[in-house]
């Protein structure tokens, strides 16, 4: 049995059609209900607009941070530059971000997020535990 549009759905089609004709135009939403309406980003939220989060950029010491915490979680570390690098690539971690440690000193081990950030965007530099005696 093949199915087809009915008669309802082709209406419900045009009306569909006739609803969104006024926000692709405008760019914003036209619907008088503010419940249809999305909730505006807060002053707080992380900028995603500008793309992902990387060091280097505009980006703060609290937005690598919260980029780096949100791949890695807690049992990445004790890690090297080099054993964080595979962790972040499995969870795909955007490649700017993966190799902006490479430029990290390969002897330097951290033990949490905040010291790899901190690292990362020339932020305070707390003590690191190194592999060198």
């Amino acid at each position: 049995m093949q199915r087809g549009s009915d008669r309802l759905s082709v209406h419900r089609d045009e009306e569909m059609k006739h609803e969104l004709q006024g926000l692709l135009r405008s760019g914003h939403p036209t619907r008088t209900e503010e419940w249809h309406d999305p909730e505006p980003s807060a002053e707080d939220d992380p900028q995603v607009a500008g793309g992902p989060v990387t060091p280097g950029t505009s980006a703060s010491l609290a937005a690598v941070r919260l980029e780096l915490a949100r791949i890695l979680g807690r049992g990445a570390f004790p890690a090297s530059p080099r054993e964080l690098m595979g962790e972040l690539r499995r969870g795909y971690a955007p490649d700017a971000l993966v190799e902006s440690l490479e430029r990290l000193p390969r002897s330097t081990r951290y033990t949490n997020v905040q010291q790899l950030a901190e690292d990362l965007t020339g932020g305070h530099h707390a003590h690191r535990i190194s592999d060198r005696p």
